[in-house]
């Protein structure tokens, strides 16, 4: 099974999926934690690019190349070499991280990035994704308690943006996407998150 976790800066996924994790296993699942960009040694560098305030002018389309190459490595060499062995793989952002922040916050077309998925990474959808939703305002007063990468430093409209992108997409595909109030206490968000992971467990 493959679970992704979407949403935007501060809205908890990182967390979250810790907590995934412990549930799964609980239920007998040998399962992986991972996140993109960075879950592989190459990917590593390719965050440290990404996330890094001083490489603030960073063109856009070269902003998406990156994160592309990264996904390519990841999945090619990490997420379906586990899946084929059975295990439960959780992922902290996939490619809807893409088409919200670089398609829909940064302007860039929404069916190039999508051809581009299509025509570099073999095509791997999520059995489940969890949309953590919450106001821009709350997400970067969390996000910037914490160190600030680039993405914390971007306007607030842009941030809106990333918010609104992510409802367009899971409002496109509510059977992959299950929607959960970030707002709320960690540990009800988390019993949200159960009741959606439950039914896919089969």
């Amino acid at each position: 099974m493959f679970i992704t976790l979407e949403g935007i800066d501060g809205s908890g996924k990182t967390t979250q999926s810790r907590h995934i994790v412990k549930f799964l296993e609980s239920k007998g699942c040998f399962c992986v934690k991972t996140q993109q960009p960075g879950g592989t040694k190459i990917g590593e560098k390719i965050r440290e690019i990404l996330l890094d305030p001083k490489n603030s002018r960073i063109d856009p389309i070269a902003e998406l190349l990156l994160y592309t190459a990264d996904r390519v490595q990841h999945i090619n060499t990490f997420i379906i070499p586990l899946l084929k062995t059975g295990k439960t793989v959780v992922c902290d952002r996939y490619f809807d991280s893409t088409l919200a922040y670089q398609g829909y916050a940064r302007g860039l077309d929404i069916s190039l990035i999508r051809r581009l998925h299509k025509a570099v990474v073999n095509v791997l959808k999520p059995d489940l994704t969890i949309l953590l939703d919450l106001s821009p305002e709350t997400g970067l007063e969390r996000a910037r308690k914490n160190i600030e990468t680039r993405f914390e430093k971007e306007s607030f409209t842009f941030h809106q943006k990333v918010r609104e992108g992510y409802l367009k997409i899971a409002g496109s595909e509510p059977d992959r996407f299950s929607i959960i109030d970030a707002g709320e206490d960690e540990s009800l968000v988390f019993e949200k998150i159960k009741k959606a992971i439950v039914p896919k467990l089969g």
